[in-house]
């Protein structure tokens, strides 16, 4: 969980323009903008940078690569003293006060990279001391801390705290587990076209509309699964949604078939701005694979595995490491797929090329990929909602809007 997105987005951009918890190409780095040494992309971090290490290093060691102690200490130094992180610090060594916009999906993110190095033991104590201390009275956790719960936030911190050793089940806040946040934005099994699906957020009167962004993620969520999600056995999906009472991995269960009921047709996900034509969403469409793979649904993602592969070669190039990241982790769930040949890409070597060489692994003989507009069967077309570009009109929009109506369960015991 990819920031992880989109209308995590949206609401953070607009009431605090913080970062965005996604995959983003971004704007070129201003000139008062620096890429610090260790980062990994070359685009303008400051609404991505934690993010985009994060899944970097994820992804580098879901296939064994231990990566530089260069990129571990950059993450290191961009941590608050109070646990949190921001999506970017551009002074790392100034101390973090009110004006540092810290997120709980950065800093969960964070602890999801760092658990895999003793060098961050420190560090992730300390992060899931803050996420914990900042867990809404629902079970949940918003983007910003005090913000309303989400599906994608809570289910990014879900993953964090897990592979932090936290048992999840037993966090509660007022008798809530995040899980029940989670249920509570699961449509229903009614019959409707969108049941199974989850919601970002309810709307402002208690609504809930589809997302295949917050689905994707609640379903790794319930399930206690970070962002990498894991390779799991073939399993018989439920035939149909079904009521799940307080049954979180019954309630993931339908967020799957609801994932692939969405790309059954086509074999990838859509997204537009309003009134837009609608485009690929290769991000979310490698979440949804990566969250069926996971569950042990791997014939249901067998047709968007391959669309995948054959047509994200353009959108991982202009997007930089986190997009690689993702395809990466693609690769290690799906059943068929190799990510040292992933159609035709060596995902591992594309990925090391975007920042410091990995211990062992000597300086790439070539330039990496650059973070910018590339073209192959797919016209160069890029996921809308997960660059910061988009994210910035979607923002113009809602903003726009606002201003016309004034405005895994328990498995890890």
């Amino acid at each position: 969980m990819n920031v992880r997105r989109s209308a995590a987005v949206l609401a953070t951009v607009v009431t605090v323009m913080a970062a965005t918890p996604a995959v983003a190409a971004g704007p070129s780095p201003s000139p008062s903008t620096a890429i610090p040494a260790g980062l990994y992309g070359t685009a303008d971090p400051t609404y991505d940078g934690v993010w985009r290490q994060s899944l970097a290093l994820l992804a580098q060691n879901a296939v064994g690569v231990e990566p530089a102690e260069q990129a571990v200490t950059w993450l290191l130094g961009q941590q608050c003293a109070d646990g949190a992180f921001a999506a970017f610090r551009a002074d790392p060594a100034k101390a973090c006060d009110a004006k540092v916009m810290v997120d709980t999906n950065s800093t969960a993110a964070a602890v999801q990279a760092l658990t895999n190095d003793s060098r961050g033991d420190s560090a992730v104590t300390k992060a899931v001391t803050w996420l914990k201390s900042v867990q809404n009275p629902d079970g949940g956790w918003g983007y910003s801390p005090g913000g309303a719960s989400d599906a994608n936030s809570t289910s990014v911190v879900i993953g964090a705290l897990a592979d932090a050793g936290v048992t999840v089940p037993n966090l509660r806040k007022d008798g809530k587990s995040p899980y029940d946040a989670l249920a509570k934005l699961a449509l229903p099994c009614d019959g409707g076209a969108d049941e199974g699906a989850f919601a970002y957020q309810p709307d402002k009167r208690g609504r809930l509309a589809a997302n295949a962004d917050a689905t994707a993620a609640a379903v790794l969520g319930l399930h206690d699964e970070s962002l990498t999600g894991s390779p799991q056995d073939d399993a018989d999906p439920p035939a149909s949604c079904e009521k799940h009472g307080t049954d979180p991995l019954r309630v993931a269960d339908n967020g799957a078939a609801w994932l692939a009921h969405a790309m059954a047709k086509t074999g990838h996900l859509t997204t537009a701005l309003p009134g837009a034509k609608p485009q690929p969403d290769y991000g979310n469409t490698a979440d949804a694979i990566v969250a069926l793979s996971s569950l042990g649904r791997h014939d249901e993602a067998a047709k968007p595995l391959h669309w995948l592969e054959t047509h994200s070669k353009s959108w991982a190039a202009q997007s930089g490491p986190a997009a690689y990241a993702q395809l990466v982790f693609v690769a290690t769930t799906a059943k068929g797929a190799d990510v040292h040949d992933f159609g035709g890409q060596n995902l591992v070597t594309l990925l090391n090329a975007t920042g410091p060489a990995p211990k062992g692994i000597g300086e790439p003989q070539t330039a990496g990929p650059t973070e910018k507009a590339a073209s192959d069967d797919n016209g160069g077309s890029s996921n809308v909602a997960w660059t910061v570009g988009g994210i910035l009109l979607l923002a113009a929009i809602v903003g726009a809007v606002l201003i016309a109506r004034s405005r895994k369960h328990g498995r890890r015991q």
